[in-house]
């Protein structure tokens, strides 16, 4: 299967390591926004042609599915062009900046009948796995996944230190994760959600703290802070408190309530969540079937958070 990539940042270089990882895939094009960056990114990977833009990636015949690691206001947009080009698209999370836009992607899958995924890993991590069987087995019950999700960005850089051309956002991108994961492993959409956010940036003009509660109807709750002024460890870590057991979970790792680490290594054919989730991808392709975190499934996701959009600008 021949793949385009666009995007030739930080996640662009994750899922050009986890497709050389998966069997009869091959990387034929890489789109990106900086002439420089993408043709050295392109030599590292072995990509035989790059492209500044979609539009000659696209253009090429033996493209057959595109992987979205653009900045986020371009997902949706370009989604719908992938598609409407004929190809298969994953797109990075979030599929959209707003639920308009969330369900004109979801349209267009529909009308085209394309495969069409989002970029939602931690669905795919193994310790959310693991945690996710144990859950539908009946063996644990959630009943609050607490998570925090911290960083330090007071200037707008991106995962590799290097200036950002758009703007990183809280709620739309990051509270995205753990909204779309606290309803997968729940099985349900939350029913009640709020959302309180500290002052603006001067000159990002972003919230830089954020607090979002949520509930679904079987009562279990969700407590998620997020903060780009930590200065501290970073990243996210989730904490499942169930019924018979704590569990914590920080991206493919997992240990319980007492730091004893979790054996994952029986749970998937990798260890790398993104390595799986482009292994689902592909599959579905194949097999011509809907993928785990296809648009429509992540549709829920993105209808909570322009509920704590709507709840966050109504007290502002």
């Amino acid at each position: 299967m021949k793949i385009c990539v666009a995007g030739e940042g930080a996640f662009g270089v994750k899922h050009l390591e986890a497709l050389a990882k998966i069997d009869g895939v091959e990387v034929v094009s890489l789109a990106g926004g900086v002439a420089a960056d993408t043709e050295a990114v392109a030599q590292k990977f072995s990509v035989g042609h790059w492209a500044v833009g979609l539009e000659e990636s696209l253009a090429r015949t033996d493209v057959e599915a595109v992987i979205l690691t653009t900045p986020t206001p371009m997902h949706a947009s370009q989604a719908v062009q992938v598609m409407r080009a004929g190809k298969h698209v994953m797109v990075e999370i979030p599929i959209a900046d707003s639920l308009a836009d969330a369900e004109l992607v979801v349209a267009t899958q529909q009308e085209t009948g394309l495969v069409a995924m989002g970029g939602h890993t931690r669905r795919f991590n193994p310790s959310h796995q693991l945690l996710h069987r144990r859950i539908l087995a009946g063996e644990l019950k959630l009943q609050q996944l607490d998570v925090q999700t911290f960083f330090f960005r007071r200037t707008n850089m991106n995962a590799l230190g290097k200036p950002r051309s758009w703007t990183d956002h809280l709620l739309w991108h990051h509270a995205c994760h753990t909204v779309d994961l606290f309803q997968y492993q729940t099985g349900q959409t939350a029913s009640e959600a709020f959302a309180l956010q500290g002052p603006p940036h001067p000159t990002l003009g972003i919230a830089m703290d954020m607090s979002i509660g949520m509930k679904v109807p079987s009562g279990a709750i969700c407590t998620l802070s997020l903060s780009f002024n930590n200065k501290g460890p970073l990243g996210t870590f989730f904490r499942y408190i169930c019924d018979n057991g704590t569990y914590i979970a920080r991206y493919d790792d997992l240990v319980d309530g007492e730091q004893n680490p979790i054996d994952l290594s029986g749970v998937d054919v990798s260890m790398n969540g993104i390595e799986l989730q482009d292994r689902e991808f592909i599959a579905a392709i194949r097999e011509g079937r809907e993928p785990n975190a296809s648009v429509a499934q992540c549709l829920p996701a993105m209808q909570t958070l322009d509920r704590l959009e709507r709840n966050l600008n109504s007290h502002s």
